[in-house]
């Protein structure tokens, strides 16, 4: 692929906090809201009280290769869907990304911070995520052009 290009190779959503997340083929995005069919778009999510900004919490992008990478570091064989991440991308570094407009399908997003690790990712799944993770936890995006995202997508820089 290009630099600055990826692609989606999986979309990943749950209408209930804590829940599993289950594959998607298509989802639709929502400026504002999030992904239809997800627990952030609820309001449903595990990071929906009031005391968490929830203009960062639309839509979340990991990296497949930070996935291998994190298995390796912990010797696990985790699955795309217990990150937790609403879209798993390949062949793009999502760090350079930072505060950028990219286009996912006919979706346009803005990385707005990254998802560090966290420790009730670490008690969910019984794993040291925080050291698994650290790093390459992927990034958090608002959606500025509602739209549909699809697997296979290409994902391209704007700006």
């Amino acid at each position: 692929m290009e630099k600055g290009t990826g692609r989606v190779s999986a979309l990943l959503v749950t209408p209930e906090a804590k829940k599993p997340l289950h594959r998607a083929e298509s989802v639709e995005a929502e400026a504002g809201r999030g992904l239809v069919g997800d627990r952030y778009h609820a309001g449903r999510g595990s990071f929906n009280a009031p005391q968490f900004d929830r203009n960062v919490r639309e839509v979340t992008l990991i990296a497949a290769e930070a996935i291998e990478a994190c298995n390796v570091r912990l010797g696990t064989a985790l699955a795309p869907a217990d990150f937790r991440r609403n879209i798993v991308t390949e062949g793009i570094d999502l760090r350079g990304l930072k505060g950028r407009r990219f286009r996912v399908g006919d979706v346009v997003l803005r990385q707005v911070r990254t998802a560090p690790p966290c420790r009730y990712l670490s008690r969910l799944l019984g794993e040291d995520m925080m050291t698994g993770l650290k790093g390459i936890g992927g990034i958090r995006a608002v959606i500025e052009q509602s739209g549909t995202i699809r697997t296979g997508d290409r994902i391209e820089l704007l700006d």
